[in-house]
């Protein structure tokens, strides 16, 4: 039974794009490892930006930094 776990910003994703991701990787692990679809667990997390860093600084940050230049 795979599980996969996806993480995102929360930035609007909408519901269709979340059904759309959870059935590509399930059809991804089907076609690549033969992994049955009807065992497969897809979950998707939405993290806030402000939660969400690289390079050590937050995303809301960064996106900040980027509008003002």
């Amino acid at each position: 039974m795979p599980y996969v776990n996806i993480r995102i910003t929360r930035e609007g994703a909408t519901r269709e794009q979340k059904a759309k991701l959870i059935q590509g990787v399930t059809s991804l692990l089907m076609d690549t490892l033969g992994k049955n679809p009807a065992t497969t667990v897809v979950t998707i997390d939405e993290v806030e930006t402000e939660n969400w860093g690289i390079g050590g600084i937050p995303v809301d940050e960064l996106r900040k930094q980027k509008t003002s230049k």
